[in-house]
């Protein structure tokens, strides 16, 4: 599996960039779209899917740019897919702006499996930081968006979350998997399943 991070995105936040023979898919395009094209095609990779964690202004901004320029399709949780066209939803409003996009190609479930080249993406539902928020998990990987960062978790104060929801899917989801499975957060630094269990204060 082929691999990048770019963390260079409206808020710091992360966009991945992955795949495998040739195939990706880019989680969350909030980097410039320039730098995500370059990034792949360095990799030798075509873009085939467009996923989002969760329908935040940060983690979509290239989002439209990027499908218009590569033809990939946009995934989303069935949740948060009305928020795409909808400033207040999407929390472009948050900051001052109007900023829409245009639907998803295509929405996502709890289960749903997403084939890109040789790899399988695994949707999880964990709603909480947003309705339809979700991870991702590939291999020994799991893509967090806003749900769980090292040693802290997503808001739940934006409009549209749930504190409990957060926790529901915190501890009855992403703790309930192996202790080894390398977490891929939408802000900050890489960690683990076992050390967010261990020690993450929201958790524990």
């Amino acid at each position: 599996m082929i691999l990048k991070r770019l963390a260079t995105g409206m808020l710091a936040s992360n966009c991945y960039i992955l795949g495998d023979n040739g195939e990706g898919a880019v989680i969350d395009p909030g980097a410039g779209t320039d730098e995500i094209l370059k990034t792949a095609d360095d990799a030798g990779l075509k873009i085939k899917y467009i996923m989002l964690t969760h329908a935040h202004l940060d983690h979509m901004l290239s989002m439209d740019t990027l499908r218009e320029k590569t033809g990939a399709k946009v995934l989303v949780h069935e949740g948060d897919a009305a928020a795409l066209p909808d400033s207040r939803a999407n929390g472009a409003a948050l900051f001052g702006s109007n900023k829409t996009f245009k639907g998803a190609d295509g929405t996502l479930k709890d289960g749903d499996i997403i084939e890109v080249g040789g790899l399988k993406l695994e949707i999880i539902h964990t709603p909480g930081h947003t309705p339809g928020g979700i991870c991702i998990k590939v291999d020994n990987c799991i893509f967090t968006g806003d749900t769980l960062f090292r040693m802290s978790v997503g808001r739940t104060d934006l409009g549209r979350g749930d504190y409990d929801d957060l926790m529901d899917s915190l501890k009855n989801k992403l703790m309930k998997l192996d202790d080894n499975l390398v977490v891929y957060p939408g802000h900050g630094t890489t960690t683990t399943i076992g050390y967010e269990r261990e020690n993450n204060p929201f958790i524990i």
